[in-house]
């Protein structure tokens, strides 16, 4: 049996000193959000002759769009992604047409143009709001489980609440990292991040659900033991599932990774991510959590992890 909840001081310290890094990458740098988010139009652009990406962006300058974003693909010379901004009054017919016609007369090849998407601002602001709606309905569907399955216990309330306060741990430490990331790498926020997002949740769920399932059996086995006993041997007992699924996991998350497209970039990245820190927290946030919450030595606990400065006296 392995002591994990011995260094459970340590494991809380780093995960709020990784959680604060990302906040502050967050409010500094924030993360850029995609059309799906903001309206606007994506294309690919495809040219047979190599293109000069700063000649294509001042053509666009030149047809009013000076907020265009063009990224140019690196597994294929004269291929960009381009996204527009939102253009009132104009469908996307209109501006595919104007776009290949001024791009024929600049670089004398007409363009071939593929994967157009397009949003409104309208439909934009209603996919944000039901992202957070589908969050928020998931969190509570979590602790209304948790609380459900884990009734035999006493307080099983504090299962969910653990498992939930892990949870915001992921979510938390996924969007630091993609906010850091985004600085380097031109990462948005998009359909597939938020698919990720919610992939992770249940990801991490699950994880800490299986954790917890067994301090529930070793607890009603062996009712004179105590907690941090059990969860010591339940971790130790659930850690080889638990990493043999999530090695396998990355295996595959790693292989759509390189031979993926840009496409669903945003959705592994996130996914790569969130299953590193979901297992992570299943074992070193929510069961510290809840042996701290079950003992009632949250006041001690923290004043231990964050001593209080002797008064200075004068």
């Amino acid at each position: 049996m392995i002591d994990f909840m011995g260094q459970k001081k340590w494991y809380l310290l780093g995960s709020g000193i990784i959680t604060l890094v990302g906040i502050i990458f967050l409010l500094a740098f924030g993360i850029p959000r995609g059309i799906e988010f903001t309206g606007g139009t994506t294309m690919t652009l495809k040219f047979e002759q190599q293109v000069d990406q700063g000649a294509l962006r001042g053509e666009f300058t030149g047809l009013g769009y000076t907020d265009v974003v063009i990224q140019k693909k690196t597994t294929s010379e004269g291929t960009f992604i381009v996204t527009l901004p939102p253009a009132p009054g104009q469908d996307v017919t209109t501006i595919m047409a104007t776009i290949k016609s001024a791009l024929t007369a600049k670089f004398g090849e007409e363009p071939a143009i593929t994967d157009v998407y397009a949003v409104s601002p309208a439909v934009a602001s209603e996919i944000e709001g039901n992202a957070a709606i589908a969050v928020l309905v998931a969190a509570i569907g979590i602790v209304i489980y948790m609380t459900w399955a884990f009734r035999k216990l006493m307080k099983p309330f504090r299962y969910g609440v653990c498992a939930i306060v892990a949870l915001l741990h992921d979510v938390l430490v996924v969007l630091g990292v993609f906010a850091i990331l985004s600085v380097w790498l031109n990462l948005e926020i998009d359909a597939m991040f938020i698919t990720g997002i919610l992939t992770v949740i249940g990801y991490s769920v699950n994880d800490t659900v299986v954790v917890f399932d067994r301090i529930r059996e070793n607890t009603l086995k062996n009712p004179g033991v105590p907690l941090e006993t059990t969860v010591n041997y339940s971790i130790t007992e659930t850690l080889p599932r638990c990493l043999n699924t999530s090695l396998t996991t990355l295996f595959v998350i790693l292989a759509l990774l390189l031979l993926g497209g840009a496409t669903i970039q945003n959705f592994v990245v996130v996914m790569l991510i969130g299953v590193i820190t979901g297992t992570y927290s299943s074992i070193s946030i929510a069961s510290p959590l809840l042996v701290v919450w079950e003992s009632g030595t949250f006041g001690r606990f923290f004043r231990r992890v964050i001593p209080r400065r002797a008064p200075v006296r004068g």
